[in-house]
């Protein structure tokens, strides 16, 4: 049978990640993209077959897979991790330079004593620390390709990420035809496109000139600077995305609904890597969304929503360093700023995905307060459905169970309080908040899916009296008797003490009540 039609392919998941990852190396939006794009021209120019040309592809669009998993070691070690991935770009990663680029970087960002500290214990055994971190980074990006349904040939090629032609590269100093020819394309394009963006045609040529024979393959590097020009071109729409899409190898090859919450799920359990903190977040937030989405009453069609949105909320965290995340006192108001960023950057990472819209908007939607104090739009009541009000609520229990680097786990009756100290203070839903308690198993009786008692046929009516639908209009969408529909009418006004539709319609929209599931 034939997935829907709102479906996407792999493909645009696997460039949704892309976007994920550009973040975590500090770079632009669609970096991997564009990346992707010049390897596959390098591909045709040395007339390469198509089974390389589609895994070359792959290897370069995620070539960084691994990069958020090794983050806190990067952060632990250089301070602000993705500041120091961007800078990276900017050196050969071999010889005095990079060693110096290296020292200048220990702890960045932390006070001077602490910055020595790191510095000499680095320094006893620099190269082998290095490794073990790259040797980390590598395992856990051919697992996740593994997870993602990338192939063996895409899986091998990653593992030679850190490797240079000339031999100097980690972990096990690999050198020249001995690294495969994905990876040594992939490595060329992913720098070239970086000093492509900054320094113009002339940029891109000089640093593959200069790294030639040493972190890149002299024939690519010929290769490329026999036509610059061509391969560096922009996409003649101006759109990367859109381009890139159009090299994948299964472009046309539509996920099935199951397949899509494999994929999720896989980009849940990505960005839960980044943290060590945050191993398996993701998913008990999506189980927990779930169920309560359910308890709350919720039809299958919003529950598999909010189930989804649970497992991809946190994406955007890849785009915040590590030293906020792992630090252990107060934030201050820069990094704050920071954190609150990171729910819009999960929207974006998601937003271009053909049928994820509404996923992405509930996902970025996990910290919006009823009171209007949530982050990172500040949106009040009336803009938040059912349910974003039970999948902040389960973020936020789910949270609370965990340990953070400023505190330990609370006891499961401990963040039960802590959600209804919230009821109190008029930022969460208690129907949502006793809806993810139920879920969550605490001793309650199941919440009423609805506020004061309104029946599932009664909200349909107030969606519908709010939407300025006349009794008859009601009678005809509902398939009742106008007289049926009028008594529906008097007694939802009667529950919720109002007596006219504008009355209706605010409390639709205070309660999360306007619009369907």
């Amino acid at each position: 049978m034939a997935a829907p039609a709102e479906t996407p392919s792999r493909a645009e998941l696997l460039a949704a990640l892309s976007v994920a990852v550009d973040l975590g190396l500090g770079q632009p939006g669609e970096h991997m993209l564009r990346s992707a794009l010049i390897a596959t021209r390098l591909s045709d120019r040395l007339g390469l077959s198509r089974t390389e040309r589609d895994c070359i592809y792959y290897t370069t669009l995620i070539m960084w897979i691994g990069c958020h998993a090794d983050s806190h070691e990067y952060a632990r070690w250089f301070g602000d991790d993705i500041a120091v991935r961007r800078d990276t770009y900017q050196v050969d990663n071999a010889g005095l330079p990079f060693m110096r680029f290296l020292m200048a970087n220990i702890a960045r960002g932390e006070p001077l004593v602490h910055r020595l500290n790191v510095m000499a214990t680095l320094l006893i055994n620099a190269r082998g620390h290095l490794s073990a971190m790259i040797h980390s980074h590598c395992t856990s990006a051919v697992l996740l390709a593994d997870r993602l349904g990338l192939g063996p040939d895409v899986q091998a090629a990653l593992t030679f990420a850190f490797e240079r032609y000339d031999g100097g590269g980690m972990p096990a100093g690999v050198r020249g035809d001995g690294i495969p020819i994905q990876m040594r394309i992939a490595q060329l394009a992913d720098v070239i496109e970086v000093h492509h963006r900054t320094g113009g045609v002339a940029g891109a040529v000089a640093v593959a000139t200069t790294r030639r024979g040493g972190q890149f393959d002299p024939g690519l590097v010929d290769a490329f600077t026999r036509d610059p020009d061509a391969i560096l071109a922009p996409p003649v729409a101006g759109d990367a995305w859109q381009a890139a899409l159009h090299e994948a190898p299964d472009r046309h090859e539509r996920l099935d609904e199951r397949g899509v919450d494999t994929l999720l799920t896989a980009l849940g359990d990505f960005v839960d890597l980044k943290c060590p903190f945050t191993l398996g977040h993701s998913r008990a937030v999506a189980a927990l969304a779930g169920d309560a989405a359910a308890a709350a009453g919720l039809d299958a069609a919003a529950v598999a929503l909010t189930r989804r949105a649970g497992h991809v909320h946190d994406l955007g965290r890849i785009g915040v360093s590590n030293q906020i995340w792992s630090k252990a006192g107060p934030l201050t108001a820069g990094e704050f700023e920071r954190v609150r960023l990171h729910p819009y950057l999960t929207v974006r990472i998601l937003s271009q995905v053909r049928g994820l819209a509404q996923v992405a908007q509930l996902a970025g939607n996990h910290h919006e307060c009823l009171d209007g104090s949530g982050y990172p739009r500040g949106l009040p009541d009336s803009a938040l459905g059912l349910p974003d009000r039970v999948l902040a609520a389960a973020v936020a229990y789910q949270s609370g169970c965990e340990p953070r680097p400023y505190r330990e786990a609370f006891t499961p009756a401990s963040a039960a309080r802590r959600l209804r100290a919230r009821v109190r203070a008029g930022q969460l839903d208690p129907v949502a908040v006793e809806a993810v308690l139920h879920a969550a198993g605490h001793h309650a009786e199941r919440p009423r899916g609805r506020p004061d008692g309104l029946t599932p046929r009664e909200v349909d009516v107030l969606r519908l009296v709010a939407r300025g639908a006349s009794n008859k209009e009601i009678s005809e969408t509902l398939v009742i008797s106008e007289k049926t529909a009028r008594n529906h009418v008097e007694r939802t006004y009667a529950k919720i003490g109002v007596s006219n539709r504008i009355g209706a319609s605010m409390y639709a929209l205070r309660h999360g009540l306007a619009n369907p599931g």
